[in-house]
């Protein structure tokens, strides 16, 4: 899952909610400069990309993914989960996308201080593109695929995975409102 599907998942306290975005920003033993509930959500974090990760469903989508681009069908499918999530938010929160995506970003900017460099840099990007509601619109996964492609150093084709959205379009939607129940059901037990 990318960023919009950890914040969602957790806690609802804004110590989780950050520790539940730091997971893909901390790496190693960085890890222990945090304690409390922002370790709980990089714990929670971690569970969580690791039970997406064997799912069947999951496994199931990046199947769709073509051969060219399949090194990076993990990245791909994370990214075009979020964008299942934001598109069909109302069906999984009381709270609009829109609020809640304004909140995250208040939470993470009262916060800057604790973050990572690494995530210090880019948060004025994310709030200033309004990243978690924007991922709505497949121009805007095309436009955070051709970001993420641009940041790896080598050559690379991620960003033409666009295509293998538009062209799996209805089956990845499925798979996504297939397996994701089961992620919301998982991510509470490990709360608990």
């Amino acid at each position: 899952m990318n960023y919009l599907a950890h914040l969602f998942l957790s806690a609802g306290t804004p110590e989780s909610l950050i520790g539940n975005l730091l997971g893909d920003f901390v790496k190693g033993s960085t890890v222990n400069l945090y304690d409390g509930e922002i370790r709980k959500g990089i714990d929670l974090h971690r569970k969580v990309d690791s039970y997406t990760d064997s799912h069947v469903i999951v496994r199931s989508s990046k199947s769709l993914i073509s051969p060219q681009r399949r090194r990076f069908a993990g990245v791909l499918v994370d990214v075009f989960y979020d964008h299942f999530l934001a598109k069909n938010w109302r069906e999984y929160s009381e709270v609009p996308l829109s609020d809640f995506a304004r909140c995250a970003y208040k939470i993470l900017q009262d916060n800057r201080d604790i973050l990572p460099e690494s995530l210090q840099r880019v948060l004025p990007i994310i709030i200033a593109r309004d990243l978690l509601s924007s991922y709505q619109e497949i121009s805007e996964i095309a436009s955070t695929l051709a970001r993420m492609s641009a940041r790896i150093k080598r050559i690379n084709n991620l960003a033409s995975g666009i295509e293998d959205l538009t062209v799996n379009y209805q089956q990845l939607e499925s798979d996504f409102r297939a397996f994701f129940p089961d992620l919301i059901s998982y991510a509470a037990t490990c709360k608990n």
